[in-house]
């Protein structure tokens, strides 16, 4: 009886272990990010939101990354390797150098600000103002600070002339990611936008009437807004209720 309790024993925790150890192997299950697709006259777009400022587009056969950042819940090791990486300041929520170099393959081309090539390197650094074409997508450059919104120390969270915003033209279709800014001149005088990404994360960048006022400005057809953090997406909603213009999608994109 006792040899027969000891083997049971024996075999039940080689059972344990074998099964923990199948465990183990099993692959992490990918997150499920939202997507919409975008038909244009040249393709469809596909926008993958990851996360607050986080997106990744697919167009014709390109994946565009912008502000790729790693966590608990987003593993970039599952998720498809970049054509062209867009980053648009050195904050933490928004450059990941591990993320990064699980999405880098050979050919990418990654386009950051001075700040940022300081932690990613072989990048190309395009500055405020900047056109570049890339991979045959013209890229642009647009200011992204704050005006309003400052630290203790009356330094603003992002001053002028560091971070970027970037506007894709991907053919006949603009696309804007505006990055860390406040409602600025350079974003008001933007023109035929498709499609643009606003920050509403308070104290950091814009409340929900900057983004509208905004929006009114240079009037985007499709406005998602993102990296919105505890501010309510719906007040942006109601304030542009009546501009028959502007389409509003809101995303999970806290």
């Amino acid at each position: 009886m006792r040899m027969r309790s000891v083997l049971g024993a024996a075999v039940a925790i080689a059972l344990v272990g074998a099964t923990g150890a199948r465990c183990a192997e099993q692959p992490k299950a990918e997150k499920k990010f939202e997507e919409d697709i975008i038909k244009t006259p040249t393709g469809d777009l596909t926008i993958t939101f990851i996360g607050h400022g986080t997106l990744m587009f697919s167009y014709r056969n390109k994946v565009i990354h912008v502000d790729p950042v790693g966590s608990k819940e987003v593993d970039y090791a599952t998720l498809p390797k970049a054509d062209i990486i867009l980053i648009t300041h050195e904050h933490g929520d928004h450059l990941d150098p591990k993320a990064v170099s699980l999405i880098r393959k050979a050919q990418t081309e990654i386009l950051l600000t001075r700040a940022c090539a300081e932690k990613v390197p072989g990048g190309t650094i395009i500055k405020n103002g900047d056109v570049l074409t890339v991979q045959g997508l013209k890229i642009e450059a647009v200011r992204a600070y704050n005006m309003v919104h400052k630290r203790p120390d009356g330094q603003p969270f992002h001053p002028k002339g560091v971070g970027n915003g970037y506007v894709l033209n991907l053919d006949q279709t603009r696309v804007y990611v505006a990055g860390d800014t406040e409602n600025t001149p350079e974003m008001k005088l933007l023109t035929k936008i498709d499609i643009a990404f606003l920050p509403m994360n308070l104290p950091y960048t814009m409340t929900p009437e900057m983004a509208a006022d905004a929006a009114r400005a240079f009037g985007p057809k499709i406005l998602y807004p993102y990296h919105y953090g505890a501010t309510d997406p719906n007040r942006l909603v109601a304030l542009l209720k009546g501009s028959d213009k502007i389409e509003v999608r809101i995303r999970k994109m806290k």
